[in-house]
């Protein structure tokens, strides 16, 4: 098994910065953090080493699919590998810092609704902007076809004998 084989993936638009993994390789994380693997597409089997909480008979491993995340503590050695049906076919996932977790739970009305209003609201400014220019764009060319555009230019007489 290989490890850490990873490649930045914009085929993953639900999720920003997500990575992908591909089949029969493995990603092995030791965070200086705590954060969170979030799997976007495709299933993995993870495994966390050192301190556990639950139950005592957990092992420490966890098979996740898409949509699922997983907590893992500052210093926990995680590895984790394609799974299942996911062993065809590769694997998109995220790691987000604990800080940035927690602001991304917390955020879920920002994401949802006060980004889009102000996305609304930056489209309307460029409308309006681009109309402006419109209606001036179109105030100078009718100066131009008032001007004449096309007009023959009266012909010079001419003396012939």
């Amino acid at each position: 098994m290989s490890f850490l084989e990873l490649h930045q993936s914009n085929v993953c638009p639900a999720v920003s910065g997500c990575w992908q993994l591909m089949p029969g390789r493995a990603v092995s994380l030791l965070p200086r953090e705590a954060g969170v693997l979030r799997i976007a597409h495709g299933q993995v089997w993870a495994t966390v080493d050192g301190p556990r909480t639950g139950h005592g008979n957990e092992s420490g491993d966890q098979f996740l699919r898409a949509g699922q995340e997983m907590a893992v503590g500052a210093g926990q050695r995680l590895v984790f590998e394609p799974w299942g049906g996911a062993q065809e076919s590769p694997v998109y996932f995220e790691w987000t810092p604990e800080a940035a977790a927690v602001t991304v739970s917390a955020s879920c009305w920002h994401v949802s609704v006060v980004q889009p209003l102000r996305d609304l609201g930056r489209s309307l400014l460029m409308a309006g902007h681009a109309l402006g220019r419109l209606v001036t764009g179109l105030a100078c060319y009718s100066d131009y076809l008032a001007a004449g555009r096309g007009r023959v230019l009266p012909k010079l007489e001419t003396n012939q004998p």
